[in-house]
C-alpha cells in the first residue's frame, strides 16, 4: 500500500496546480474509495444542484505526466460545467507512475467505471450513460478506456465489481498522447524538440518511467500501452482536441488517432479539432466556448 502520495521531484510535474474551489456545487461525495488497493484509488462525486437524475457521468480524468497532479485540483473546473447541463461529474485519482507501473493506471481507471455502474443508483447515476473527459495523461486515460474494453491484460477484476462494464459511451482527449515512441521525432518535425535531458526516448522521461524502462528499449511494452493498438469498430465517439504549438506531446498523435478512428468508427462519430498557434495546456482548451464545444458533443451521445 502507499504510505506517501506526494511524488518525488520531476521536470514533469515541476508545477502542480492547486486545488479548485467546489464549494459551489451543493452536492459532493469526495474522497470515496472504488477499490482498496492503493489509497490513490478514490474518486469525488458532484452532482447537478437540483433533481434525482439519474445524471448521465462525466468521468474526468486530471493529467500531470502519469506521475503528479490530483482529482480534486484545477483540471476539474472545465468538467464541472456539466454539472449545469445535467451532468454529474466524478473525478478519479488512479495509481501513478512511481506507485505502480502499466498497465496499473488503466486497470485503475477500468475499476473506477465498474464501481460507478455498480454504485449509480445510490448516486443518481446513469449507468447507461458514462463518458470519460481528461487532458495529457487523462486525455491518453480517457483514450485507453474507450479503446481497449475486453482486453483482459488490462484489466484486474479484483479490484472490485467484475460484473460490470467499463465500456464508455464517449471519449473527449485533450493533447493526449498515443506512440510514446515516435514523440521526440514528431515534435522535431515541428521544430519543437526539448532538449536534451527533456526528451520522451530518455530513460527518465514520463514515458519510461510509466513502462519501467527506458522506452527505446521495450518496444512492445510501447506497443502495449498505445492506445491504437486496440482500435476496434465499436469503439465510443470520440473528440480530440490539441494544439499545433504544442512542444509537450506532438499535434500529430491526435491527427494520426483520428484518421485510424475514422477508418474503424466512421467520421459520424469522430470529432478533430486542432487549434492554431495553441500549446500544451492552453488556456484556451479552458474557454465557455470550448467547454460548450465539448458539452454539445457530449449532448450528441448521452441525452
Amino acid at each position: 500500500m502507499d504510505r506517501d502520495l506526494t511524488p518525488p521531484p520531476h521536470y514533469g510535474i515541476a508545477e502542480q496546480p492547486p486545488a479548485a474551489d467546489t464549494s459551489f456545487v451543493k452536492r459532493r461525495f469526495l474522497d470515496i474509495a472504488y477499490a482498496d488497493l492503493s489509497p490513490s484509488q478514490k474518486l469525488d462525486i458532484y452532482l447537478p444542484d437540483e433533481g434525482s437524475g439519474p445524471f448521465p457521468v462525466i468521468v474526468a480524468i486530471h493529467g500531470g505526466a502519469f506521475m503528479g497532479c490530483d482529482k480534486a485540483d484545477l483540471q476539474v473546473l472545465p468538467m464541472l460545467a456539466g454539472l449545469r447541463r445535467g451532468y454529474a461529474v466524478v473525478s478519479i485519482n488512479y495509481r501513478l507512475s512511481w506507485q505502480a507501473k502499466f498497465p496499473a493506471l488503466v486497470q485503475d481507471a477500468k475499476a473506477a467505471v465498474r464501481w460507478i455502474r455498480a454504485n449509480a443508483g445510490r448516486y443518481f447515476l446513469e449507468a447507461k450513460k458514462v463518458a470519460a473527459w481528461g487532458g495529457s495523461a487523462g486525455g491518453y486515460l480517457a483514450t485507453m478506456l474507450g479503446l481497449s474494453s475486453g482486453v483482459d491484460k488490462l484489466e484486474d477484476l479484483r479490484l472490485g465489481n467484475p460484473h460490470q462494464s467499463c465500456d464508455l459511451q464517449a471519449v473527449v482527449s485533450w493533447y493526449g498522447p498515443t506512440n510514446f515512441l515516435n514523440m521526440d521525432a514528431l515534435l522535431a518535425e515541428s521544430g519543437l524538440l526539448p532538449p536534451e535531458g527533456f526528451r520522451h526516448s530518455e530513460a527518465n522521461s514520463p514515458e519510461s518511467l510509466l513502462l519501467g524502462a527506458q522506452i527505446t528499449t521495450i518496444p512492445e511494452r510501447v506497443r502495449a500501452a498505445n492506445p491504437e493498438t486496440y482500435l476496434r469498430p465499436t469503439a465510443p465517439p470520440f473528440f480530440l482536441q490539441h494544439g499545433r504549438a504544442d512542444a509537450v506531446v506532438p499535434f500529430q498523435h491526435s491527427l494520426q488517432l483520428a484518421e485510424k478512428l475514422m477508418q474503424s468508427i466512421g467520421k459520424e462519430s469522430l470529432q478533430l479539432e486542432l487549434l492554431e498557434g495553441a500549446a500544451h495546456a492552453d488556456p484556451r482548451f479552458e474557454t465557455p466556448e470550448n467547454v460548450n464545444k465539448v458539452l454539445d458533443f457530449l449532448d450528441r451521445f448521452l441525452k
